[in-house]
């Protein structure tokens, strides 16, 4: 049975990670499944939307212990999967130029709940609970956790989390911001954001969700002059100028995704 599985509902690509019998831990056969999935959706004009969720009763336990122990004393193994795995998938879905949505339907923990924090809307089932646990087994955050945390969190609930690996309740993730919203239809309410997404101005979704990522680590210059090239492509759409038409006719807009 495959790792990831993969389930299309209109505009909107399921991506379920499928080891269900070790909590969806990261395996680099698992990792380089998703890596794949999500460059193939970059490419593929049908999909506007990715929803990432986890079989079973976790979301995804983080990296996987059998992995580990096969690069355990050797740096540079450790250093290529970050390279290639943990960090690239990280970044892959960060900057990807379409909305993703985590469904988390279970625990997050390690590069689990990084994976959360990488997508742009993360909805939690009430039961999840949340630990950057990278400490507990003497490691430090990766998967862009050193990045993610700070810029999501602030800088002193970041250290907290980093140095404190212990598992918080969703209610707290969601005071803090690791997460959206807390909800009991949490599957159905992931859905409805994604489904939402998937039927908006796809172009201008994907550039404004890069211009705030990559605006983080821009100066006011910087960021201003993004905004402007940015603009001049959202502003070559179709679905631009049909969402002035519609405005402007007081109907609902009829986007296209181009």
């Amino acid at each position: 049975m495959s790792v990831l599985l993969q389930e299309r509902d209109g505009g909107v690509l399921r991506l379920t990670l499928n080891r269900p019998e070790k909590r969806n831990a990261l395996n680099p056969e698992l990792l380089l499944a998703l890596r794949a999935a999500v460059a193939d959706a970059a490419k593929d004009p049908g999909v506007r939307a990715l929803l990432l969720t986890g079989a079973g009763p976790a979301f995804c336990a983080g990296g996987d212990l059998d992995a580990m122990v096969s690069r355990r004393g050797n740096a540079f193994a450790a250093q290529h999967a970050q390279e290639t795995l943990f960090g690239a998938l990280a970044k892959d879905i960060l900057v990807l130029e379409k909305p993703v949505v985590a469904h988390v339907n279970g625990d997050a923990h390690g590069a689990g709940l990084m994976l959360a924090l990488a997508c742009d809307y993360a909805v939690a089932a009430p039961a999840a609970r949340f630990a950057a646990s990278f400490t507990r087994i003497g490691l430090v955050p990766d998967t862009a956790g050193s990045w993610l945390l700070p810029k999501t969190l602030g800088l002193r609930a970041a250290r907290e989390l980093a140095l404190l690996p212990d598992a918080m309740d969703a209610k707290r993730a969601e005071q803090l911001g690791l997460v959206n919203l807390v909800a009991e239809d949490a599957g159905a309410k992931a859905q409805e954001v994604a489904r939402r997404w998937a039927e908006g101005p796809t172009v201008a979704l994907g550039l404004a969700k890069k211009a705030i990522v990559l605006g983080t680590a821009d100066n006011l210059e910087g960021a201003l002059a993004r905004e402007a090239a940015l603009q001049g492509l959202a502003y070559a759409t179709r679905d631009h100028g049909e969402g002035v038409d519609a405005l402007k006719e007081k109907r609902a807009a009829r986007y296209e995704g181009r």
